[in-house]
């Protein structure tokens, strides 16, 4: 089976993205199985929308692979915005956990 980090990049080429980052950040949490990442997209595609209407039109095209997502730390820009940033990239913020893997019920 093909990487869910292969999988999130190809998804996300629907946004016909200028740039596209994706870090697997699940070494930085307990659990031991990739299931936390983040992911910086600048694409046109988000020219006019607000915050939460980007990351929506992120989430409609990654469809059920956010079903093995636990976190997704999102980063939707424009390429101005992405100008602006010199290419800056925020640390993502720590786990804080509560998902059925943290308590052992993964069925």
């Amino acid at each position: 089976m093909t990487p869910t980090i292969d999988r999130l990049r190809t998804a996300l080429q629907a946004l016909e993205p200028r740039h596209v980052e994706l870090f697997d950040e699940s070494h930085m949490h307990s659990r031991g199985t990739q299931t936390h990442y983040k992911a910086v997209i600048v694409s046109d595609a988000f020219v006019g929308l607000r915050a939460v209407q980007r990351h929506q039109k992120v989430y409609a095209v990654l469809g059920g692979l956010m079903q093995e997502i636990h976190a997704l730390a999102l980063h939707a820009w424009t390429p101005d915005e992405w100008d602006a940033r010199a290419g800056a990239v925020p640390d993502s913020p720590n786990c804080r956990g509560g998902s059925r893997h943290d308590t052992g019920n993964a069925g």
